[in-house]
């Protein structure tokens, strides 16, 4: 078997755990998991679903079916889903399956897995069968008296993580409502920050509203925010909104979902390696989930996961 950085490799014996998230989605998948538990035990490998009501548990499950031995884990959910079970399987020779039913499945889907969650499941199913996986990168995120965290999709730190942190605050609307209020409320607090950014070494001072982190293209469910990362190159893509209006963001958003932002004159794109991003009063977000205040350092790990593809 190759190491987490090396080409295909085979799939060590043993059993799948298999997490799931049954709100993923809204419910609206509710009939995968039984679809999945089928094809996965027709594989002729034992099969396990991970029992957790939190996301703590959820983790803390993950690595200990890692760590008891699983040859694989599949998940069934979205990326926060994904982004759990990440935790455990970064830097090892476990792959990961991911099954997407979430509301976000951009990591599933920028690292080539189908958007429909049963063909997801057959494609997952036919590499454990054949015993198959493939490297892909993922980015570790590094902050001051914290542990260490992975992500898979893009980290956020500006704009789009302040909406997040309005949002995860607001009790009222329910659903997707929350999020297009708490756009409207950011809009209209929206100000630049004053970030610094140490990148592979070099320093840049810059005034920007939104800074994006890519090891995939996509967050937020399709929106490419960094259009042009690839999570095999062993580069993180760098995407700044510099000090820009909020009549221009309103315009640049709608271009997102096909990456046509970058064109905009105030937009950069960059690559690194490593970085570090500091700017008053921020936190970031990375696959939707909050990974707490700025500052942090985004490192690109290559092959650091192996993916049942």
């Amino acid at each position: 078997m190759t190491g987490p950085a090396g080409g295909p490799s085979a799939v060590a014996p043993g059993s799948v755990a298999v997490l799931a998230n049954p709100a993923a989605g809204r419910g609206r998948h509710s009939a995968v998991l039984p679809l999945v538990r089928d094809l996965l035990a027709a594989t002729g490998r034992p099969v396990r679903l991970l029992t957790a009501v939190t996301a703590e548990q959820a983790a803390s499950a993950c690595r200990a079916a890692v760590a008891g031995g699983a040859a694989a884990v599949v998940t069934v959910g979205g990326d926060g889903t994904v982004h759990l079970a990440l935790q455990a399987l970064a830097g090892t020779d476990v792959p990961l399956g991911p099954v997407p039913t979430g509301t976000g499945n951009d990591f599933a889907s920028d690292t080539g897995f189908p958007a429909d969650p049963a063909r997801a499941a057959a494609e997952i199913a036919a590499a454990l069968r054949a015993g198959r996986s493939r490297p892909v990168d993922l980015a570790r995120v590094s902050a001051p008296g914290r542990p260490d965290r992975w992500f898979g999709a893009v980290l956020a730190a500006g704009f789009d993580a302040v909406v997040n942190e309005r949002a995860n605050r607001m009790r009222w609307p329910s659903g997707p409502r929350r999020y297009d209020l708490a756009i409207l409320v950011e809009l209209a607090r929206l100000r630049p920050r004053r970030y610094r950014m140490v990148r592979d070494g070099e320093r840049d001072d810059f005034d920007a509203v939104l800074v994006a982190v890519g090891n995939c293209a996509s967050y937020g469910g399709g929106m490419r925010i960094c259009p042009a990362a690839d999570p095999t190159d062993g580069l993180l893509d760098v995407v700044v909104a510099g000090p820009v209006s909020r009549r221009t963001l309103i315009r640049i958003k709608p271009q997102v979902r096909r990456g046509g932002h970058v064109d905009h004159p105030m937009v950069r794109s960059l690559r690194a390696r490593q970085l570090t991003i500091d700017a008053p009063d921020l936190v970031c977000y990375a696959d939707g989930e909050r990974l707490g205040p700025l500052p942090v350092t985004v490192t690109a790990v290559p092959g650091a996961l192996r993916l049942l593809r």
